[in-house]
């Protein structure tokens, strides 16, 4: 047997081994190693659709035309799920939102220890046909004016995608590349932060083309990204292969020791055993606090910068007569930009401070975002009282870069403190920070503002308060992060343990092929890879460049 093909039996009977199967995604001797982030970034790009979906909340609330407003006024959230005579409101949609992050991290905890076991071919696949037809059933629920059509479509079956897209790529990274972890994560990662910047001008401009007969064009706008999207993670999950058991790059020696510090153990601990560890939980607070800061900066970013600086933004300092409609436009078109910033620098982040977390160790990239954000943070009212915009946009850009380069780290700081062989469940597990977070954060930001307009602060005020509970917030994640310590060694499989958990991945019958495993070039394929993942980034970019012009 050669190639890819080396595994293709099952080791209980000479069986061949399905399509789907991980056995037959173990890599054989012409592989490169290089081409395995490509196959993440194809999922990722196409989930992370999810950071730009606000683009649909305003099309959703004018779907239908001469309605009756006195009917419509009042009408609640039960009634609109199954209204046909009444548009939507923004706040009845964007709840599509909340519904598919907690969905992520609820379906990552649930089948993170299948998918270990799955493999990345047939997680990848279910992942992409959740997530494309999730988005195909959200387009028919618009088509028909059904509300809980969407939830279902975009917001359960799309959710689920999400979570399975998300860790599938994750483990099988890092054991590609047990040499750059955090680099090997940053990259998949970074599709997901970048996923907006290709996806929303993408489906801006596919529904200025349906909308061209009548109507808002969202439903067919869903239907076809759906269909994209389906066809492209199909693609790069039939594009993963998987390291033989033993596998380590040429010429590499894994360390002795972590440098004394003893923070990357080269044992591995169960899914069942991590989450009942004191250091699991640590590090889902870190998670959890750097995700509601972040989140508080996102929610706030634009509004805040057209009321701090207003007019300012457009070189007008005496406003004391009001601003023009043309003006307005102006100030607004400036704040946008910096919408195409966030998106940047949330997603090259993820791969600065992944890559930077190899040289410099997990545990102390995340202190650095702790400490740094503490100050930024604090810093950014400051800016606001004396009028310095520049220094604001770049203070928020720095705040969002770490919200990205902490999502990005946290794999690599798993496999660190439990090991690789049951990351991905582990991962899954921990992601249920995000989804807390992405319901509590905005929650406990909309209640403080709302208290704080309540209680008269003017709307400056209101920001600087906020911000200033933001550093609180990560200053309770720097404890956090300097608690956690090595898991101690009863927590460790044993050798038969570990034995039987690589046997349910069929790695035991695999292990005698890694030295010669994977030692392909880089060929001509892997390039036509990474041309089909970099070039529609790139295009991402340039677009979300141009829209941050207009801040300067």
């Amino acid at each position: 047997m050669n190639g890819i093909d080396q595994a293709v039996l099952e080791s209980d009977g000479g069986n061949p081994a399905g399509f789907f199967s991980r056995e037959r995604t173990i890599a054989g001797p012409n592989f490169n190693r290089w081409t395995v982030p490509t196959a993440a970034l194809a999922i990722h790009l196409c989930i992370g659709m999810a950071y730009g979906f606000s683009v649909f909340w305003l099309p959703m609330t004018n779907i239908l035309a001469n309605t009756d407003p006195a009917m419509c006024g009042d009408i609640g959230f039960l009634q609109a799920l199954t209204t046909t005579s009444c548009n939507w409101t923004v706040p009845q949609v964007t709840h599509i939102f909340e519904t598919f992050i907690a969905m992520l991290g609820i379906s990552a905890a649930l089948w993170g220890g299948w998918l270990e076991h799955a493999g990345p071919r047939k997680a990848g696949c279910i992942a992409a046909l959740c997530w494309g037809g999730g988005l195909i059933v959200g387009g028919i629920g618009v088509m028909v004016h059904q509300l809980w059509l969407v939830y279902l479509g975009c917001g359960i079956l799309g959710g689920i995608g999400q979570g399975l897209g998300y860790i599938t790529p994750v483990s099988t990274l890092i054991k590609w590349f047990p040499d750059r972890r955090g680099m090997a994560t940053g990259f998949a990662i970074m599709g997901y932060g970048g996923g907006a910047m290709v996806g929303a001008p993408l489906a801006v401009l596919l529904m200025g083309h349906f909308s061209g007969s009548g109507g808002t064009g969202v439903a067919m706008t869903l239907i076809v990204l759906g269909a994209i999207y389906m066809v492209v993670m199909a693609s790069g999950a039939i594009g993963f292969r998987v390291p033989p058991n033993g596998w380590k790059p040429e010429g590499w020696t894994p360390p002795e020791e972590d440098h004394g510090s003893g923070m990357i153990t080269r044992r591995h601990v169960h899914l069942d055993r991590a989450w009942k560890t004191k250091q699991f939980w640590l590090i889902w607070g870190v998670l959890f606090l750097n995700v509601t800061a972040g989140i508080a900066v996102i929610s706030m970013a634009s509004p805040m910068l057209q009321d701090v600086f207003g007019g300012a933004l457009v070189g007008i300092q005496d406003t004391a007569a009001g601003l023009t409609d043309a003006q307005k436009a102006a100030v607004v078109a400036a704040a946008a930009g910096l919408v195409g910033l966030i998106s940047l620098f949330n997603s090259l982040g993820r791969l600065f401070w992944a890559s930077l977390s190899d040289k410099i160790g997990r545990k102390n990239t995340y202190h650095t975002f702790f400490a740094l954000g503490i100050v930024v943070y604090c810093l950014l009212p400051t800016w606001g009282h004396l009028g310095m915009a520049g220094m604001f946009v770049i203070s928020i850009c720095i705040i969002l870069s770490m919200y990205g380069g902490g999502f990005a780290t946290v794999p690599a700081y798993l496999a660190d403190i439990f090991g690789t062989q049951m990351v991905g469940a582990i991962h899954g597990r921990l992601l249920t920070a995000w989804s807390a977070a992405g319901i509590v954060g905005p929650l406990v930001i909309a209640a403080l503002r709302e208290a704080q307009l309540n209680a008269g602060l003017e709307p400056s005020q209101v920001y600087d308060r906020t911000l200033y509970i933001m550093a609180g917030l990560l200053a309770l994640g720097l404890i956090c992060n300097l608690l956690v310590r090595p898991v101690k060694e009863e927590h460790h499989m044993s050798d038969a343990e570990l034995q039987h958990e690589r046997s349910l991945q069929h790695d035991d019958t695999i292990s005698g092929n890694a030295e010669s495993a994977a030692r392909g070039k880089f060929g001509m394929g892997g390039v036509l890879a990474w041309l089909g993942v970099g070039i529609p980034f790139l295009i991402g970019l340039y677009i979300a460049l141009a829209k941050a012009a207009a801040l300067f």
